[in-house]
């Protein structure tokens, strides 16, 4: 069946208002419109909303301070690793993504130092502090980026 205008269906919901049919229907003779001025006219009602740049400037919440356009990193605890994987395991981003760990690995990946580790692990192109990787080379893993 080909697509034409008495072949589709209406979307429901809401029926449109039909203006001017005459004053019978109760929306005849100026058509929900009100008499005169700048809505009344054709065209009018949208010119209202183009004056210039400070109403709608006037329009945007007033939001406070500085928010960074840099994507922050995704976090991981060296307890999370000590759960989630085996000894001897080769941990990269993307297998942190496939585990559940991260959203998503094209981010970046940070290791923190928040609870214990006690399986020697490899650790490749993910970021780590100080203090995460110090408990890697610890308990005898690499970490590299």
């Amino acid at each position: 069946m080909t697509l034409s205008a008495h072949t589709m269906k209406t979307r429901g919901g809401r029926k449109a208002k039909r203006v001017g049919r005459g004053n019978g229907s109760g929306k005849g003779t100026y058509s929900a419109r009100g008499m005169k001025g700048q809505r009344a006219r054709s065209g009018g009602k949208a010119g209202l909303q183009r004056r210039g740049f400070k109403p709608s400037l006037q329009k945007v919440p007033k939001l406070r301070g500085f928010s960074s356009l840099q994507e922050k990193k995704n976090t991981v605890t060296l307890a999370m690793l000590n759960a989630t994987f085996e000894e001897g395991m080769i941990v990269t981003p993307k297998l942190l993504e496939s585990k559940g760990l991260v959203a998503h690995a094209v981010h970046g990946v940070k290791i923190v130092a928040s609870g214990t580790l006690k399986k020697k692990l490899t650790i490749q192109d993910c970021l780590a502090s100080k203090a995460a990787a110090e408990v890697i080379e610890k308990a005898g893993g690499t970490i590299t980026f």
